[in-house]
């Protein structure tokens, strides 16, 4: 993981180079933009050509430093989200929700068709609302062996975090990494569009959970067509062993009852102040800064042990700043080396041919094929939106449109590509090989293709 993670900077600022050595060959080009409100519009067919102003080695050093002042709202928000959500973990509120609905269903296993439904459910709405991806590798550890103490199997064990977390990571309402950072970018009110975006929730984590649900059934009324069978044989021998000791319910404490109830009522004050008072990113990193601190208190930390957590929190974001740093970089080169209007000219033209309520599928399959390279929400949002938003403009569909084509895009190959850390890190856990996955995950990863296609064509007949 972490030799992926270097060749993914190296890969950015090799394309950083590459954009200034295209600057110097691209026919340099700029569009006409004009105020509307509080969004910056492309003008289409005002496209020309202008004197080329070709990047060199200076520029390129530059271009970093300009993108990390470009970006400082951006990488506050992230950080300042990175330390509250550390916090809210380590009062270990997210721990003993998750254990006490383990704990239900081992207790109930009448009721254990309901195991993955509601898990995945819960799993899919810590996803859409504050972006929950990397945390469910601690828990895969968890329920693989719960999942195989029901009948199932390491698979479903498996998938129940992880895909739980994908599909509500992928088709958010909330998540302050894609959905509040693309729509910044593409200046949208932030967490604008909500309506449809809980529809688009709902649709896709219903998908997801119907096709694990599916196979869990299969593998309760057949062992044998678990894709695991003969791996979990093994494991379920050394699950007796640990099934003979006596486990406790998971208790949840006052210190969890508040910190749930604090948590639910930030994200109410978010989408209240959101609509009401048109909050922009640095209103609503305040208020989740105040969050964490409350958080802190009521979930009984010390000084010591909130200020460590927030440091640690804001660690961990390090990386996703550096390569939103890098990908803002690149866009600044492009648009001082006057060649970014002619990209943007260029796939003006290649989609402009196609009906309007067809446009948002290019953009999905672009995004699609980027993230192959940049596994990455934050940073792939940096570098794309400045794109496709004036892109959305020129080919007459919403800039809404576009930021859902960039999560469905961004969010849906993360499973099944062998570059995603979280991806090669729960395989890891599970022991299943990549071309077992690949085997049991292709049919689903269609299935996300097709539905992801469909829902970008209401948008453009309701004027989303």
């Amino acid at each position: 993981m972490e030799k992926f993670k270097l060749n993914t900077y190296m890969l950015v600022f090799g394309i950083l180079i590459f954009t200034a050595i295209l600057s110097w060959i691209v026919p340099p080009g700029q569009f006409d933009r004009v105020e509307k409100g509080s969004k910056t519009l492309t003008v289409a067919g005002s496209y020309t050509r202008v004197e080329r102003s070709g990047q060199g080695l200076t520029d390129v050093l530059l271009a970093p430093i300009k993108g990390f002042q470009a970006c400082s709202d951006i990488i506050i928000f992230i950080l300042v989200i990175g330390a509250v959500f550390t916090i809210i973990e380590r009062t270990g509120t997210v721990n003993v929700i998750i254990q006490n609905i383990s704990y239900f269903f081992s207790q109930n296993q009448h009721l254990k068709h309901f195991f993955i439904p509601v898990c995945m459910f819960a799993f899919s709405l810590c996803g859409a609302l504050f972006g929950m991806e990397e945390e469910t590798i601690i828990f895969v550890p968890i329920f693989i062996p719960l999942a195989l103490s029901l009948g199932y199997d390491t698979i479903v064990g498996m998938t129940v975090p992880f895909l739980g977390a994908f599909a509500g990571f992928c088709s958010a309402f909330v998540n302050p990494f894609t959905v509040g950072i693309a729509q910044t970018i593409a200046e949208l009110d932030i967490y604008s569009g909500m309506g449809y975006r809980i529809i688009v929730w709902l649709i896709a984590t219903s998908v997801v959970t119907f096709y694990v649900s599916r196979y869990g059934a299969k593998v309760l009324k057949t062992p044998s067509a678990s894709f695991t069978y003969h791996m979990d044989l093994e494991k379920r021998a050394q699950l007796k062993i640990v099934n003979d000791i006596e486990v406790g319910k998971p208790k949840i404490r006052g210190r969890h009852k508040a910190v749930i109830m604090l948590f639910i009522a930030g994200i109410t004050a978010v989408i209240f102040g959101v609509t009401f008072y048109k909050w922009y990113i640095d209103e609503i990193a305040a208020l989740f800064l105040f969050l964490g601190i409350l958080c802190a208190m009521f979930g009984k930390m010390g000084v010591t042990e909130t200020t460590d957590a927030i440091i640690d929190g804001m660690k961990n974001m390090i990386s996703v700043c550096l390569l939103i740093t890098l990908a803002r970089s690149i866009i600044i080169v492009a648009t001082d080396g006057n060649i970014l209007d002619t990209f943007l000219h260029w796939m003006a033209l290649a989609i402009g041919h196609l009906p309007k309520y067809l446009a948002a599928q290019a953009m999905f399959i672009f995004q699609t094929i980027l993230n192959f390279f940049i596994a990455s929400g934050s940073g792939q949002a940096v570098l794309t939106m400045p794109i496709m938003a004036p892109l959305a403009d020129l080919v007459g569909i919403s800039r809404q449109t576009a930021v859902l084509a960039y999560q469905f895009g961004e969010g849906w190959g993360n499973p099944i590509i062998p570059t995603a850390p979280v991806t090669v890190a729960v395989l890891a856990i599970a022991g299943i090989s990549w071309t077992k996955w690949l085997k049991w995950f292709w049919k689903l990863e269609v299935i996300l293709i097709i539905m992801s296609m469909i829902l970008l064509i209401p948008p453009f007949f309701i004027g989303w």
